[in-house]
């Protein structure tokens, strides 16, 4: 699917990107619409979109592809009030990290054969179109989720063909239950994770000078949009539960070998975690 007239709503790092490479790619007409003026107008002055609208529904007038990028609230918010702005035949997709919910609002509303869930896994902690690059999707792997109503898969290729042929992105078609499951491990849990490390950090009142590249490795996450993470968090939240209740029990476990003073333990649990980690650059 290459659309001649795009509507990207939502202009950060993610939709500012995509729609950035839209143009780049010789997509003609690129619609913005931000909540965030700013980032509304960066993106014209970038030459990332062709329009900045100035409503949601007006940057969707004569769109055969409308792209929500803002967050899982305000995607599905966005779902359920905007069917009448689509033009007959244009086809919806969205970007965010969870799809169970976003794909039954889809199809709660009537869009279950026009709508494709999406997921591009380049996402960043910054926010904005400050964060937007004209690259930042190429190469990347792109899940998409089928709405399963009748029709459906035929929207689904058409988004697999978008991300392929206009971003050079790689998509993988996946049922949305399990990406929801998948993304509270590779994803969600990371994110509390360094919060939840953050946080104790900060509760322990050190000067930003006391921390070295490892608490800053380690915490990058913590900078990223609460708002955002709100709804991911409490829309996926049995799975995150799960991820959260196995790595308490994996802290106890290091608890436990440090106050025992057991080296040999913590030989073995840090060699797991090493392997582990050495893996993900192969």
């Amino acid at each position: 699917m290459r659309p001649s007239s795009l509507a990207v709503i939502g202009l950060g790092a993610i939709g500012g990107s995509l729609a950035w490479q839209a143009r780049l790619a010789g997509v003609p007409r690129v619609v913005g619409f931000s909540p965030s003026r700013a980032d509304g107008v960066q993106a014209l002055r970038a030459s990332a979109i062709t329009e900045l609208a100035d409503s949601a529904p007006r940057a969707m007038q004569g769109a055969e592809l409308v792209v929500l990028a803002v967050p899982a609230r305000a995607t599905l918010d966005l779902i359920g009030r905007l069917p009448p702005s689509l033009e007959a035949g244009a086809v919806l997709t969205d970007v965010c990290s969870i799809k169970g919910p976003v794909l039954a609002s889809a199809t709660a509303v009537g869009l279950g054969d026009r709508f494709a869930g999406a997921h591009p896994l380049a996402g960043t902690h910054a926010s904005g179109f400050a964060a937007a690059r004209p690259d930042r999707l190429r190469g990347c792997v792109v899940y998409v989720c089928e709405t399963g109503a009748p029709g459906g898969d035929r929207a689904a290729r058409g988004i697999m063909r978008f991300w392929e042929q206009v971003l050079e992105a790689q998509p993988v078609l996946i049922d949305a239950a399990a990406h929801d499951r998948q993304l509270a491990w590779t994803s969600h849990l990371p994110q509390a994770v360094a919060s939840a490390l953050a946080r104790a950090l900060a509760d322990r009142g050190l000067a930003g000078l006391s921390f070295g590249t490892g608490a800053r490795d380690t915490t990058r996450l913590a900078a990223s949009s609460p708002d955002m993470w709100i709804d991911i968090l409490l829309y996926n939240r049995a799975a995150v539960t799960e991820a959260l209740d196995a790595t308490e029990a994996s802290l106890a476990e290091l608890r436990r070998l440090v106050t025992a003073g057991n080296a040999d333990g913590l030989r073995r649990y840090l060699a797991v975690a090493q392997r582990f980690r050495e893996g993900m650059d192969r």
